[in-house]
């Protein structure tokens, strides 16, 4: 049963974490945040390492394989919208991709962070199963990277509703490629909260953003820290 122990507190706490925010609908209650406060606890609290923990709900990473391949599915499902607005989306996605690249390896220096920390925030503003691999490529942490992916997200779903009403934005298209670049699965479920089709864009964003992301930063980040 220990073996198996990381793997039921994550599945349970999330599931909580799920429900709690399906009641009460307040953006610091999401599941991703409360999951997490809630194993670090469990985790103090009863002295286990975090390798321990890693070892024993490693099925739940090593799920983020078949996760990435199943990214394919919203391209498939809504290829229809991605080729009515195909400018509008690669204009921007390859315009936000290379800001957050940018702004992420800068903010790193700014903060005199070094080495493979520095690395690991790199690939921060993509989808968790993408960044994880690209931090791996470019010799991050992609345990590490999940985290400030987490962070990046959060930060978004707060100040995305914001970043609308005051920049008056009314495309449903521009309100989803916004949540979908800028918090990725985070921004995109709460794109679906707003509307279909801002969902819609939201899903196809992240997406292309996370490959996009994945061509660019091997190139980018080397050239950005030399």
């Amino acid at each position: 049963m220990l073996m198996w122990m990381g793997l039921v507190m994550t599945v349970v706490f999330y599931w909580g974490g799920k429900t709690l925010y399906k009641k009460v609908r307040f953006v610091l209650l999401n599941p991703m945040i409360t999951c997490l406060i809630a194993l670090i606890v469990v985790l103090l609290c009863t002295h286990m390492s975090y390798s321990t923990y890693f070892s024993r709900s490693k099925l739940l990473t090593d799920m983020l394989n078949p996760a990435t391949v199943a990214l394919a599915i919203p391209l498939y499902r809504h290829f229809d919208v991605l080729k009515r607005h195909i400018a509008e989306f690669l204009l921007s996605l390859a315009c936000g991709a290379t800001v957050a690249v940018t702004s992420s390896v800068l903010l790193a220096r700014v903060m005199r962070l070094s080495g493979s920390i520095a690395l690991s925030v790199a690939p921060r503003s993509v989808t968790t199963p993408i960044a994880m691999d690209i931090s791996q490529t470019l010799g991050g942490i992609p345990a590490l990277t999940a985290v400030f992916v987490i962070i990046t997200g959060l930060s978004g779903v707060i100040l995305g509703p914001l970043i609308i009403r005051v920049c008056r934005i009314q495309s449903s298209v521009a309100k989803g490629t916004l949540f979908g670049m800028g918090c990725h699965g985070l921004g995109t479920a709460r794109a679906f909260e707003i509307g279909q089709m801002e969902g819609t864009c939201a899903s196809l964003s992240m997406v292309t953003a996370a490959f996009i992301t994945l061509a660019l930063a091997p190139v980018l980040v080397p050239l950005l820290r030399a």
